[in-house]
């Protein structure tokens, strides 16, 4: 069965929005400070990635690698920023309020989108989007956990996330895997004269090198894919899955409780994106079937 661009990138987005939820369980299996961890992970992820570049690309690497032009790196440069903001933010406020807020993401990416690009999103979207900022409002607003820095933090980290997208769709002949990898190596070296890698114990450089490669390098890589094939405010509406994903992970794992705001904030954001991809699934399938008629 052949999928259509539009099918295959939500799916691809959907399983790189569950490889990157996973960042926040991380966060909480290691004592490490967030400098720390992001040397570990960006060193890892990145060399994961350019290592499955070099197998796969054997014969096209160095044309490849040529075609990094201006976008590309400044696609990496992004998305090393938003690396960086969003492992801040995870260790600041709570796992929760870092997943809804990245739940606004569509939003941010709409109008980006319109700007950048001239893409006019659809009612259904921009309705999701509104109804999202409400549910996020809900849980920032009235909820306890977390903190106003650390919430911030994690708003620049979804700006960031925004844009690459946006660049994403722009320039889709941009290589995905190098971008990727080099946007892991500019966190760590980002991250590098703040950390103490050589203190972190074996098991939490275990720990962050395994979310690092199964987490971030399949996650980020399968996003940066993904992106090229959906409108932004599509990408990020996937994306915003994230929010009940994340602490899924923390309660299943280590048994960290949620309070009511992020609770109904988070209800309301997912009902939100829920409603919309099935109601533009259903649209589209009716469109194909008006046409072959």
């Amino acid at each position: 069965m052949k999928f259509s661009p539009y099918v295959a990138g939500l799916t691809i987005v959907l399983f790189s929005t569950v490889a990157l939820s996973t960042a926040g369980l991380m966060a909480r299996l290691v004592s490490l400070d967030s400098a720390t961890i992001l040397v570990w992970r960006g060193l890892a992820g990145g060399a994961a990635l350019f290592l499955f570049f070099l197998i796969t690309s054997r014969r096209r690497k160095l044309h490849e690698l040529a075609r990094l032009g201006w976008p590309g790196v400044a696609i990496s440069v992004i998305s090393a920023v938003g690396m960086v903001l969003f492992i801040a933010a995870l260790l600041q406020t709570s796992v929760a309020h870092v997943s809804i807020i990245f739940a606004t993401c569509p939003f941010v990416s709409a109008g980006l989108g319109f700007l950048l690009l001239g893409e006019r999103p659809g009612r259904s979207a921009l309705a999701a989007n509104v109804v999202a900022v409400g549910g996020v409002a809900v849980m920032v607003g009235t909820g306890e956990a977390g903190s106003l820095f650390g919430d911030l933090l994690a708003l620049g980290m979804t700006v960031c996330v925004a844009l690459m997208t946006v660049l994403m769709r722009r320039y889709p002949d941009q290589p995905v895997l190098p971008s990727a990898g080099l946007a892991a190596f500019l966190s760590a070296l980002a991250a590098l004269p703040f950390a103490s890698p050589l203190s972190a114990s074996l098991e939490d450089v275990a720990i962050v090198a395994f979310f690092g490669i199964l987490g971030f390098a399949l996650g980020i890589g399968l996003l940066l894919h993904g992106a090229r094939l959906l409108p932004p405010v599509e990408t990020a509406l996937i994306g915003a899955l994230d929010a009940p994903l994340a602490p899924l992970w923390v309660w299943l794992f280590l048994g960290e409780s949620l309070d009511e705001a992020t609770v109904i904030g988070g209800s309301v954001v997912m009902a939100a994106v829920l409603f919309h991809v099935l109601w533009d699934l259903r649209r589209r399938h009716a469109v194909a079937e008006a046409n072959v008629y």
